[in-house]
């Protein structure tokens, strides 16, 4: 697609891969609305990159449907779902606890099926070509030690693209996944898992740089997922 024409949802879009891709998607001259939960941030963000913004929480029905409305509304049209909403939990499989593993589930899984659907409705609806990109992990192609629940989230979201990939392809819809491996966002601190800043680590950056490569082929074919890995991480 032409990424001038990009009008698009990105879901957790305050901080991290969200504003990246946001960002890069303004810069490229498309038309983008920032979604998260937290209106002081998502206000700042969106005026320092020239986004729109609304506040919703995509394990909420209620909320992904005025998302959508206001998207409509302030954009004109749509034809880019970016899902990266999600957080994550970690803890020894002794350790887990059932609230907290709910609630990565409810919007890492949930969340994202909610979003997805909302938004082929709207491109169904609009009888044009749509994309729906979803921010998974190389935590959904492999498990490892403590990752019960956020592990278990991206792999139910990688299986949940590729049935929404058989059920869309009639409508010109395509369905991608990327995979990134360890990006240097806010997401370990606000997990618990801080890690030491390094300049070889991947940055935010370099994901919305493989997502605007997604959406750039042309229509007619489409990447089904795509993982990226640091060259050579401390």
């Amino acid at each position: 697609m032409n990424l001038a024409e990009v009008r698009a949802v990105v879901t957790g879009g305050g901080s991290g891969i969200g504003r990246a891709v946001a960002e890069q998607m303004v810069r490229a001259g498309g038309k983008v609305m920032i979604c998260g939960r937290d209106g002081r941030k998502l206000a700042k963000t969106a005026e320092e990159i020239g986004a729109d913004f609304h506040v919703a929480d995509v394990s909420s029905e209620k909320d992904v449907a005025s998302l959508f409305e206001a998207a409509l509304s302030r954009l004109g049209s749509l034809n880019v779902l970016i899902n990266n909403a999600g957080f994550g939990s970690f803890a020894p499989l002794l350790e887990v606890d059932v609230a907290g593993m709910r609630g990565v589930w409810e919007t890492n899984v949930l969340g994202a099926a909610i979003a997805a659907r909302e938004a082929a409705r709207t491109f169904i609806r609009q009888k044009t070509a749509g994309n729906i990109i979803n921010v998974a992990s190389t935590a959904g192609q492999r498990g490892f030690a403590g990752g019960t629940s956020y592990v278990a989230s991206k792999f139910a979201l990688r299986g949940m693209t590729e049935c929404w990939r058989a059920e869309l392809r009639q409508h010109d819809i395509r369905v991608m996944l990327i995979n990134p491996s360890e990006v240097q966002t806010p997401f370990f601190e606000s997990s618990g898992r801080a890690r030491k800043l390094s300049e070889r680590k991947l940055q935010a950056s370099e994901i919305a740089h493989a997502i605007m490569a997604m959406l750039s082929m042309e229509d007619r074919g489409f990447i089904t997922d795509l993982t990226v890995w640091a060259t050579n991480p401390d």
